[in-house]
């Protein structure tokens, strides 16, 4: 006799050291925690790139995503789980000059639709608006002439977003966060360019966190990023980028989720400005590896970006 989803999904949590989980809702609940947190601290390549003070920039981001596996201590769930989302972002970018340093104060917020499908409809879904993000970077090498940047950015994350402790999935988290994030640019020839982006994230904690309102805690999670841009013109550029997440264990209760995401990715896209001041950029990317967490299999990512 062929197993329910919930008893697969039971038995094979159970025999990766998560025996206290049973049950499609509650399994699931814990295993997408991160995916909100795993998109926190991407970048774009070109965003640690410092524009002159009295520039505006407005963009719109748009991400489609399948996740089409769900995987624990690195192995594949049995049975067929599906969570796919739309995400758009609006963000608002002012440089200003503060004493020596460019610095760039600006606000994102997040809205979008989440969507279990499959053995894992039993998620359910979500749509409204995310947690508002408030950041600035600060410049302390700016040296166009030489393309080369460095700066670091502190971001918060306001609990503005909608969230129902109900749910097992949520756009808003309950929670503050925040991300120290470091980046820098450096042009290797006339046309090749290198980014390198590192950030460690801090989490508050959420105190309604599933039906029981239980406290969820978590860890510091970090994240590497790299990016090599090839311009074939001053308009038009290739970039291909890698990226690693680890670190970010939570706690239920005081409870340890053995849940790290420890989740590698690439990504390859283009950007093309069709004006001097608008650019459109795409990328693709899927996750190479994961080990807890749902797996990305396609995603999307469009933008629109307007110099004022």
């Amino acid at each position: 006799m062929t197993k329910s989803v919930d008893t697969r999904l039971a038995t094979f949590f159970n025999t990766r050291k998560l025996a206290r989980v049973v049950g499609v809702s509650t399994a699931l609940g814990l295993a997408t925690a991160i995916v909100p947190s795993a998109l926190a601290a991407d970048v774009d390549a070109g965003d640690y790139t410092a524009m002159p003070a009295g520039t505006n920039l407005g963009l719109v981001y748009y991400q489609h995503a399948e996740r089409k596996s769900l995987y624990t201590d690195g192995h594949k769930a049995p049975l067929n789980a599906r969570l796919d989302s739309d995400v758009g972002i609006l963000r608002g970018v002012h440089f200003m000059q503060l004493g020596d340093y460019i610095v760039d104060p600006q606000f994102l917020l997040p809205f979008g639709s989440l969507r279990g499908k499959d053995d894992t409809k039993a998620l359910g879904d979500d749509s409204g608006i995310g947690d508002l993000i408030l950041a600035s970077t600060v410049w302390l090498v700016n040296e166009p002439a030489k393309r080369r940047y460095f700066g670091i950015t502190p971001y918060v994350y306001v609990p503005t977003g909608s969230y129902d402790n109900d749910h097992a999935l949520n756009l808003g988290e309950n929670r503050w966060k925040y991300t120290l994030q470091a980046g820098y640019i450096q042009g290797l020839t006339d046309k090749l360019t290198l980014d390198l982006v590192a950030d460690v994230t801090f989490f508050g904690k959420n105190d309604e966190y599933g039906p029981a309102k239980a406290t969820l805690k978590q860890s510091e999670l970090f994240q590497g990023q790299a990016f090599l841009r090839y311009n074939f013109t001053d308009a038009f550029d290739v970039r291909v980028g890698v990226s690693r997440l680890w670190g970010g264990e939570t706690k239920v209760d005081g409870v340890r989720q053995d849940d790290e995401p420890d989740t590698s990715k690439f990504s390859v896209g283009a950007s093309y400005f069709v004006t001097k001041g608008t650019q459109l950029l795409v990328n693709y990317g899927q996750d190479m590896s994961v080990e807890n967490g749902f797996k990305e299999h396609n995603r999307i990512n469009l933008r629109v970006l307007q110099v004022f």
